[in-house]
């Protein structure tokens, strides 16, 4: 074992042993066809993905099946996430024809359902919401598919959420990333409590409303159960659950890996507290059966 910085009990770091890869903690590389018309698309258009900007350990089975979660508004974030793979810096300024250029992408590939996500761009004036809106409208235009926006929270802005929320996606996903304690850590500049108003506001607004989180960070099953809870009491509509992964050494360490049957027992406790549905397990992450989540929310309207 390597000695790494550690979480503690404030959300700061002691040196400890960080726990190896577990030896079931497996992923499949396969470059296949898909996977090379993908990449292909994605280079084509000058577009980015959060599969390759955030290393996903799920980007070969996606993006073989012709899956993938489109990036806007650059591949630069204004904000420094102890978890998260992205660059951090100055962005430049937004592209106007990248929504339209995604909406190409996803009719090329004859998506049913597209995954539109962002880094976050704090130094806008609406963060990018209006982006985000315009890319909903595009993809519309052009194709018959169900969308699914994974958006920030736009530092609470109300104003912002709401210009999304009019663009009427289908499934509106913000996460909530880790629980309270830690967010100093592994969301210095965000608060749990603009997740929770954001996913509430979604909700009133009468979309399907998701969230999800990361395990492994030194969170205790007690304050999993409390965000549950929090969400349920939001409004949440669907949870994720799924194991963080350290990108880099410069990264947050994982303090924990939770075996498969330790998130199967939380899926079933979210199932009992309310969630309509749930994907829970190791690999799991925002976009994991999104397709499918999507059909199963429009064959209920």
């Amino acid at each position: 074992m390597n000695s790494l910085p550690v979480l503690n009990d404030n959300g700061g770091t002691d040196l400890k042993s960080a726990p190896r890869l577990p030896d079931w903690f497996k992923v499949r590389i396969d470059s296949g066809p898909r996977y090379r018309r993908m990449k292909g698309l994605v280079q084509d258009l000058r577009l980015h993905t959060v599969c390759e900007e955030a290393r996903c350990p799920n980007l070969w089975d996606c993006w073989n099946r012709g899956t993938a979660t489109f990036m806007i508004l650059g591949d630069v974030c204004t904000r420094s996430c102890g978890f998260c793979a992205v660059a951090t810096g100055r962005p430049i300024e937004p592209d106007r024809d990248e929504p339209k250029r995604v909406a190409r992408a996803v009719k090329a590939l004859n998506l049913r359902h597209t995954v539109i996500t962002s880094v976050n761009r704090d130094e806008l004036p609406d963060g990018g919401a209006g982006i985000f809106a315009e890319a909903i409208r595009e993809v519309r235009k052009l194709h018959d598919c169900t969308v699914e926006v994974l958006i920030p929270d736009f530092k609470g802005s109300r104003s912002a959420q709401t210009e999304v929320f009019l663009a009427w996606p289908d499934i509106l996903n913000h996460n909530t990333e880790t629980v309270p304690r830690l967010y100093r850590s592994v969301r210095p500049q965000g608060k749990y409590a603009w997740s929770l108003d954001l996913i509430s506001r979604a909700k009133q607004a009468g979309l399907v409303a998701k969230s999800g989180l990361m395990l492994g960070l030194g969170e205790t099953a007690e304050e999993v159960h409390a965000v549950m809870a929090d969400l349920i009491a939001a409004g949440c509509d669907i949870l994720t659950l799924g194991q963080y992964l350290q990108p880099t050494p410069k990264h947050l360490p994982v303090i924990r890996y939770y075996p498969p049957d330790e998130f199967l027992a939380l899926k079933d406790e979210g199932l009992r507290l309310g969630f309509r549905h749930m994907e829970s397990g190791p690999l799991v992450r925002s976009s994991f059966h999104a397709e499918e989540q999507a059909l199963i929310f429009r064959s209920e309207t």
